[in-house]
Order: structure tokens, then sequence, then C-alpha cells
């Protein structure tokens, strides 16, 4: 697949924030559609290192703010994913799987994301 220098900036520029390369992995590795809660299990698991209960309601809901204000919204500018907000579903676009060899490997650049980043 030959990629352009906007579409390799594109995936660079997504990849700066740590919660949004988790959020990239897990879309990948599962390959379907994730709820809100599930991406924000996945970034508690792999950027906290402990289970969703172990942290606070405030931890929690700052990364749920996040996720539906700044991390989703910048995903679905760029047509990688659809959000279904009244479900609060987050669904990867024929997009996503087109870009998706190029964010696999920027992601697996990250050492401290352990492949396959999943649930």
């Amino acid at each position: 697949m030959v990629t352009t220098s906007t579409e390799f900036d594109t995936v660079l520029e997504l990849c700066q924030e740590r919660h949004r390369r988790i959020i990239l992995a897990v879309l990948a590795t599962e390959k379907r559609s994730l709820t809100v809660n599930d991406l924000t299990k996945a970034i508690v698991k792999h950027n906290h290192h402990v289970p969703l209960l172990e942290i606070s309601e405030e931890e929690s809901r700052e990364i749920r703010v996040s996720l539906h204000h700044m991390h989703i919204p910048k995903l679905e500018h760029l047509s990688l994913v659809h959000y279904d907000q009244e479900r609060k579903l987050v669904e990867p676009t024929p997009q996503f799987d087109q870009l998706q060899p190029q964010l696999s490997a920027v992601i697996d650049a990250d050492p401290e994301l352990e492949a396959p980043v999943a649930l």
C-alpha cells in the first residue's frame, strides 16, 4: 500500500497522544465496535496499569470526558471512526482499516504498550 506524506503525517499526529494510541490499538486488536466504557477500561489498564475499579471516580470521569470531547471527535473528524453518541459506541470505519498498517507500525514502536493491546 502506498502512503502519502499527508497520511503519514496524520498517523503521526494521531499517535502523539498516549490515550489515542491505546484507543487505536484496542480498535485494531478487537476489530469491532467498542463502547466509551470499553475504551476507558483499556486506557486505565494500559496507561495506569490497574483495573478500572482501582482508580477514583474522578480519574475515570476525566478519561471519559477526554474521550468524548477530544479523542473520539478527532478520530471521527478524520473519518477513522463513527461515534454513536446515544449508544456511546465507537465503530472503526473503512478508512481506519486502510490506515491500520501505518497506525500499527507507530503503535508497535511504543515501548510501554505490550501487544496485543486488548480489553
